[in-house]
This record gives structure tokens, C-alpha cells and sequence, in this order.
């Protein structure tokens, strides 16, 4: 009887074993379930899209508000929502934020996934929020270093990164330019430009074309990158919208009407392409 129990018992132990190493398995196997799908649920989409945008003290208080209506009407656009529909995932994942000095980035619409009329609607009410004072000096670089952080709080995966950024004037404050262009293309990221030549403060001596030059040689950068200029605020909107349709719908989008200048390719000649050929200096301020 005694040797009966002591078997019933050893019996027992070895079941509970068994238990406890299938709770055990079944506890591990959860976790990878659970802890993968941050990465492995984030939604698929065509574009993941940084809007940078300048808003240094040479754009005034009215020339801001013109610029902040520009992205507001673009994201109700019929050509703009359209080509986010008709991309393959028919979505993209997009943030807006306002930067000047090295110590002043602003997020004014955070991370939003756009995959309707009504969602890009939304993306445009959101973008009428008032934003902060801005600092007096232009560091496109910390505005770059800035964005790529963003880029890692994506709630969204895309084959294609892009960071859309506009200024008036060249960099000015913190890194050099050109080596935080470098290591965000490192990572995978195309910056594309769209450089505001309605009053180039800083290259007022040098003329318009030289802005446009250093933004094709000092700031956009990666595979496909190109810059579109706007003259005036009546063709900001305009310009805006193709920037943002060959962005998102890729480069066999029918153009507009205003340049692009694309990396490796000859300026158009309403582009200055007699300034095609000349280095710039991308430490220069």
C-alpha cells in the first residue's frame, strides 16, 4: 500500500512537471506573440511623410499664416487626396511640424494615417491649430536631426520615407547642413525641397538661383530627391500641390506647371541652369 502511494505521488509530481512546463512554453510563446506585433501590426502604407516647415523670423506673421493655408488647402485637394488613394496601399502616414532655430521645433499635427477624403479633411482641419513664436535664426539641420527621430515614431511601415522640407534661406545655426542631409539619407530617408524664393533674405546679394542651388547641393539628398520652387505666395499653393503628388504618387505623375529640378538631372531652363554647373559651399551662411 505504502509503495502504491509513493508511486501515486511520484506520478503526481511528474504531471504537475509536465503542467508547469506547458505553462511555461505557453507563457514564452505568448510573449513573442504579443511583444512582436508592435513592429509586425504597424499598418502598411506607400508614404511615410515628414512635412518640415520654415517659420524663421525673415517669413512674417502674414506670410506664415499665407504658408500654413497653402497645407491646409493641399490636403483637400482633389489631385493631392486622389493620389493617396490610388496608391497601392491607398494611405500614407503623415506629421506637420513648424521649425526655426536650433532650439525651436514645433509638431503641430503628430503622426495621422491618411486613407479617405474624410481623414485627409480631418489632417487639414487639424493643421489650422495656431502655433508659437518662432526664433530668429534657420537651422535646417536641426530641423533634419529632428525629423528623423519623428521617423522612428512612425505608427505606420512604408517602403519609401520622405522628409518634404521649405525655407527661405540657408542654414545658419548648428550642424552644417549638408552632413545632417548625409546621415538621413544613411537611414534611408529622401529629402526632397521646396526652397521659398519670394524674398531670399540671406541671398539677397547672390539672387535667387543661388538659393536654389544650395538646396539642390547642400539639402536634398537620396534616391529620386528633387526640389520645387515657389516664386511667389500666389504660386505657393500650386507649387505645393505637385510637390506633394510626385511625393506620394511617385514620379510618373503628370507634371504642373512649375520646375522640378531633380538630383542628376539638368535644371529646366526657367531653373537658372547657368548656375547648374557651380559648387556651392555648403558650410557657408
Amino acid at each position: 500500500m505504502g509503495h502504491r502511494q509513493s508511486k501515486l505521488r511520484w506520478k503526481t509530481r511528474q504531471g504537475s512537471s509536465r503542467i508547469s512546463t506547458l505553462f511555461m512554453l505557453n507563457s514564452i510563446l505568448t510573449f513573442f506573440l504579443v511583444a512582436e506585433p508592435s513592429a509586425q501590426q504597424r499598418l502598411q502604407v506607400d508614404l511615410e511623410l515628414v512635412l518640415a516647415v520654415d517659420v524663421s523670423s525673415s517669413i512674417d506673421d502674414s506670410e506664415r499664416a499665407l504658408q500654413r493655408r497653402g497645407y491646409v488647402e493641399a490636403f483637400r485637394s482633389k489631385k493631392v487626396i486622389d493620389s493617396i488613394l490610388n496608391g497601392l496601399n491607398g494611405a500614407i502616414a503623415v506629421t506637420y511640424f513648424e521649425w526655426s532655430g536650433s532650439g525651436f521645433q514645433q509638431i503641430v499635427v503628430p503622426w495621422t494615417i491618411v486613407s479617405s477624403v474624410e481623414e485627409s479633411h480631418a489632417f487639414s482641419r487639424d493643421l489650422q491649430q495656431i502655433s508659437h513664436r518662432p526664433y530668429d535664426t534657420t537651422s535646417i539641420s536641426s530641423a533634419m536631426i529632428f525629423a528623423a527621430d519623428l521617423f522612428t515614431q512612425s505608427p505606420a511601415k512604408a517602403a519609401k520615407k520622405v522628409l518634404d522640407i521649405s525655407g527661405d534661406g540657408p542654414n545658419n545655426q548648428g550642424e552644417r547642413v549638408d552632413r545632417a542631409r548625409d546621415w538621413l539619407v544613411s537611414q534611408g530617408i529622401v529629402i526632397n525641397g521646396l526652397p521659398l524664393l519670394m524674398k531670399p533674405h540671406e541671398f539677397r546679394r547672390l539672387g535667387r538661383g543661388h538659393l536654389q542651388q544650395y538646396y539642390r547641393q547642400c539639402v536634398i539628398g537620396g534616391p529620386g530627391a528633387f526640389f520645387i520652387t515657389a516664386k511667389s505666395w500666389e504660386e505657393f499653393p500650386q507649387a505645393l500641390q505637385q510637390k506633394l503628388v510626385l511625393e506620394i504618387a511617385g514620379a510618373d505623375t503628370q507634371p504642373l506647371k512649375a520646375p522640378v529640378h531633380t538630383v542628376g538631372l539638368t535644371l529646366p531652363p526657367e531653373g537658372k541652369t547657368h548656375l547648374i554647373n557651380e559648387q556651392f559651399d555648403c558650410s557657408a551662411s
